[in-house]
């Protein structure tokens, strides 16, 4: 197992620098000069050009990568051009709130989704199964900004029951945020839980579970929900890596104080080594995410876990 892990992990650095060679590429091809962003177009051609000798933006795109990854080496993502501070600070002072969000938002569709599609799968082409599955159609439709644009225009704007924006009032600033982000996750848990059940209680096993006697809720839960777990487990560890990195939209949306609403700001702003930094975060979270559901397999199925050894 832990050779396994060791390999998994080792894995991670090529997928890291490829991922900040890609996003670093990117960014200078983006429109705009980041030095005019700072110092604002009243600024002298001087100025401009003193500030990009300071920055290192005169020296060659390689030259400019190679010192990022040097100092990402050592620990060191960079200093953010906008408000001078190191990049790391920024975005570690902004990943709890985004992690917060994230395993709320997870942990409320998992225990939404599970059950439903569960029951859906059992009370097969019945009423519940046709609304539940039209229900999660329209969550895997509907794009996440436009939910959380109308639940603000209903429980913030019209009843006043949430906060619009921020994460200052408790536990209420989470409700809109999280139900705007894992609707659709929901939707797509529930749907991949109904057509794994739906497989797994038409196999031989559970028939003949079924006809030693064994009590319904035990064939659902211990026999049929165990063995159809392996797909939802995966579904759930993507859509997990994709809260953690895909609410960028909703983060802006509410306001919310995350790396999603701070990667747009940097964006806007051409910061660079801020947009780099906030990147390597999510998908060295994303792997981390992606390994740890690859692990659980060895927990729900034996057959599994004989693969790590």
């Amino acid at each position: 197992m832990l050779k396994y892990i060791t390999k998994r992990l080792l894995a991670m650095i090529p997928v890291v620098i490829g991922i900040t060679l890609l996003v670093f590429f990117i960014m200078q091809l983006a429109p705009g000069d980041p030095v005019r962003q700072i110092l604002g177009d009243s600024a002298t051609e001087e100025a401009i050009q003193a500030k990009r000798e300071e920055l290192g933006l005169n020296d060659p795109l390689l030259v400019q990568y190679g010192r990022y990854m040097v100092g990402l080496v050592r620990g060191d993502m960079g200093t953010s051009y906008v408000n001078n501070r190191p990049v790391s600070d920024e975005v570690f002072s902004r990943l709890p709130a985004t992690l917060k969000l994230a395993l709320v938002s997870a942990a409320v569709s998992i225990l939404l989704a599970i059950p439903l599609g569960i029951l859906a799968a059992v009370k097969q082409n019945t009423l519940f199964d046709h609304t539940s599955m039209a229900v999660s159609l329209v969550g895997i439709s509907m794009p996440a900004f436009w939910l959380a644009l109308m639940l603000i225009l209903l429980f913030s704007v019209k009843l006043g029951w949430f906060p619009v924006q921020g994460a200052k009032d408790g536990w209420r600033s989470y409700v809109l945020p999280a139900i705007a982000i894992g609707f659709m996750n929901m939707a797509a848990i529930a749907r991949t839980t109904r057509s794994s059940m739906l497989d797994t209680i038409r196999q031989d096993y559970i028939r003949t579970a079924r006809s030693k006697g064994i009590s319904e809720q035990e064939v659902i839960f211990h026999h049929s929900f165990r063995n159809a777990l392996i797909p939802t487990v995966t579904v759930i560890g993507v859509q997990l890596g994709g809260l953690i990195g895909g609410a960028v939209l909703t983060e802006t949306v509410f306001a919310w104080p995350g790396l999603g609403r701070y990667i747009v700001q940097s964006v806007n702003g051409r910061d660079t080594p801020a947009v780099m930094g906030c990147i390597i975060v999510l998908a060295v979270g994303f792997s981390l995410v992606n390994l740890l559901v690859d692990l659980l397999y060895g927990f729900i199925d034996p057959r599994v876990r004989s693969m790590y050894q």
